[in-house]
Parts: structure tokens; sequence; C-alpha cells
């Protein structure tokens, strides 16, 4: 399912025309620093959006029921039946290096404070190998962390 997420990420990059700096995917959340000419919003909206429904419709054709139990909402506006993501997530700018950095290595942290590995380039599903240069070969996400343009250089 990380992967199916990761795949649905890179399709909303595409689609919505941002970048992906960082991120981590959790067994319950994602994190996630991007960029690009859209609101902070506006992008989470194609984030959410897209993977939603890439999940959603692989839950169906797999026959999750259970899964898809959970994820039941009474029925929305526009016919939606099933919510993956809480929608009041927190979202903010990054206004400086200094704060970019706190985050990104945050992001990178969680896994390890999580227990679930020991150092943050061990979990897979985060973008701490490719910032410290040591990105594996099947990298499940790429990131955009090489555009970024440093002030202080």
């Amino acid at each position: 399912m990380k992967l199916l997420l990761c795949n649905a990420l890179n399709e909303a990059r595409t689609s919505g025309e941002f970048l992906i700096f960082a991120y981590v995917i959790m067994a319950d959340h994602l994190h996630i620093i991007t960029d690009g000419k859209r609101s902070p919003s506006d992008t989470l909206r194609y984030i959410n959006g897209i993977s939603a429904r890439r999940i959603i419709d692989h839950l169906k054709a797999a026959q999750h029921e259970s899964s898809l139990k959970k994820l039941q909402q009474a029925d929305k506006k526009g016919g939606y039946k099933y919510s993956l993501w809480q929608h009041h997530s927190d979202k903010f700018v990054v206004t400086s290096e200094n704060m970019l950095m706190q985050k990104v290595n945050y992001i990178h942290l969680n896994p390890v404070r999580g227990e679930l590995v020991d150092l943050p380039a061990e979990y897979k599903f985060s973008s701490a190998r490719q910032w410290m240069g040591r990105a594996i070969e099947d990298e499940p996400l790429e990131t955009d962390h090489k555009q970024i343009v440093w002030w202080n250089k």
C-alpha cells in the first residue's frame, strides 16, 4: 500500500506541477514538504484526491472489504462513500532554511521515534537516504530536493 501511495504522490506531483522535497509514509499518516505555484491547500487537494482515489480503487479491486468498511463514511456530497484522509491536516509555509531543515529532520526521524528502525536511512518509505546522498536503486519516490535554491551558499 505504501508503494501505491508513492506512485500516487508522483502522479499528483506531475499533474499538480509541484515539487516534492522530503517525505515519510508511516502506517497511519504522511509527512511531505512540497513547493510550487499552487497554494498549500490546493497542493494538498491534489495529493489527497489522487492518492485516495488510487488506494480506494485498489482496495475495491482486491475486494478488501474490511479495509473499505473502516474508510466508509455517511454518503457525502458528490456521492463519495469512502474517506481516506482526515480533512484537518496541518499545513504551513516554510519561511527559512533553518525551518526547512528542522522540518526535514523531523520528518526523517519519524520512523526512528516510532521504533520501526534504528536509523532514518533504514526506512524504505522516506526521503532520508536521498538527502544523505545514499539513494537506493529502487527508491519508491524520488524527491526534488536537489532543486532547492539555497539562500546561504
